[in-house]
């Protein structure tokens, strides 16, 4: 049996909830991690909400998780923007995940002259907000964007999501991003920073090779894919590396959250 104490960082989507339904066994799994004291983030690459709206969400799915332990891609950019140019200022391009972030880490988010152009996440990407990137760029300010995820979800089926505006702005003045959220190990680390744990004893849980095990396998970290979500295993074999353990399902962990990588 494996001496080390684990902590659990854990993607949401395609983990613990899919498509506004609880997963069978995720609430098993996170009531026998607080039962055991094992140390635990819900990560999100998602930059519309606040923590306190995502407990709300999560919530209403059967799942008791508390704000303090919910990690986004909003807040790693505001404590990312923090360390680089405390007190600095921004142009946000997103909802209140990110300008609610961004003003608690004492941010002023303006339309002139900013350090920043901050692009998240939105359910209405204007024309017009994007325009004034593009020219606020061409006149200095830094390109920073939440995360990279080209599209999102809806009831209707895909639609454009930060990376995918990303790309047009980029486009239109020649300047990449700074992407922060997966597949950066920044956003692994930062979670690492919030919990106090260390990268050896602390291992990934998602369901998109792409982002969740990339960033993982990047920040040193032991990796479990769920087959709940995007990745299979027929896919899951095209990518040149490979997550620690691959289960079915977030269920097959009750029981052995203590000692994930043993014989069960």
């Amino acid at each position: 049996m494996d001496e080390r104490r684990w902590t659990y960082l854990s993607d949401m989507d395609g983990v613990l909830v899919k498509e506004e339904h609880l997963v069978p066994g995720a609430d098993e799994f996170l009531a026998e991690l607080k039962s055991n004291g094992i140390d635990f983030l819900v990560l999100t690459n998602n930059s519309i909400y606040t923590p306190r709206d995502l407990r709300a969400r999560l919530e209403r799915t059967g799942l008791d998780i508390p704000e303090e332990a919910i990690w986004t891609s909003a807040l790693a950019t505001a404590k990312f923007l923090s360390s680089q140019r405390p007190n600095g200022s921004a142009y946000v391009i997103g909802e209140a995940g990110l300008t609610t972030a961004l003003h608690e880490v004492g941010y002023v988010l303006t339309e002139r002259d900013p350090d920043y152009v901050v692009l998240g996440e939105t359910r209405t990407y204007s024309f017009s907000a994007i325009t004034r990137a593009i020219r606020l760029i061409e006149g200095g300010a830094k390109f920073i964007a939440t995360n990279p995820d080209a599209t999102g979800p809806s009831v209707e089926g895909s639609m454009p999501a930060t990376g995918s505006v990303a790309a047009l702005i980029e486009k239109a003045t020649g300047r990449s991003p700074y992407y922060v959220g997966k597949p950066n190990p920044l956003m692994m680390r930062s979670a690492l920073r919030r919990l106090g744990a260390h990268s050896e004893s602390t291992l990934m849980i998602g369901d998109r090779m792409d982002t969740d095990v990339h960033s993982g396998i990047e920040a040193g970290l032991q990796t479990i894919l769920v087959l709940t979500g995007i990745s299979t295993r027929e896919s899951a074999e095209r990518y040149p590396y490979r997550p620690t353990l691959v289960i079915d399902s977030i269920a097959d962990l009750i029981g052995r959250t203590a000692d994930p990588f043993g014989e069960g």
